[in-house]
């Protein structure tokens, strides 16, 4: 039977994505097929695979049609999330696509894979779709 596993993420730098994503997130690197190409992140609970870390010859794209959203439940946590995670190395993306009262930051990890904070006491921020 067909089941959905985890989110895969195309890096560049493998190391590097694993000492962001784990600290992000809190979550475990495993041996599970390590390699120099791969590896898989697991709850650091033990409830299992989270995510994934993927060798990619090709640059982020500005605008993914797939992306990660990390919640948090408050404003306040929020701002904090993002500080925390620009000083983990994520950076502010100058997004021209936020609709009006936004419940979402756009950050993109040392990669430059675009992912969002949302802060679910205001979601969802509306229906806007960007213009095609």
């Amino acid at each position: 039977m067909l089941r959905l596993g985890f989110p895969v993420i195309g890096v560049v730098d493998v190391p590097r994505a694993v000492e962001f994503w784990t600290a992000a997130l809190n979550l475990v690197a495993t041996e599970e097929w390590r390699s120099e190409n791969w590896r898989t992140l697991n709850h650091a609970d033990g409830s299992g695979r989270a995510l994934a870390l993927m060798r990619s010859g090709s640059p982020a794209e500005p605008y993914p049609r797939l992306h990660l959203d990390l919640f948090v439940d408050t404003t306040a946590e929020q701002e904090a999330e993002v500080e925390r995670l620009v000083a983990l190395g994520a950076s502010r993306v100058d997004w021209d696509q936020y609709p009006p009262a936004p419940d979402f930051v756009v950050l993109a990890d040392p990669d430059g894979n675009a992912f969002c904070v949302v802060d679910l006491s205001k979601a969802p921020s509306g229906s806007h779709l960007p213009d095609e």
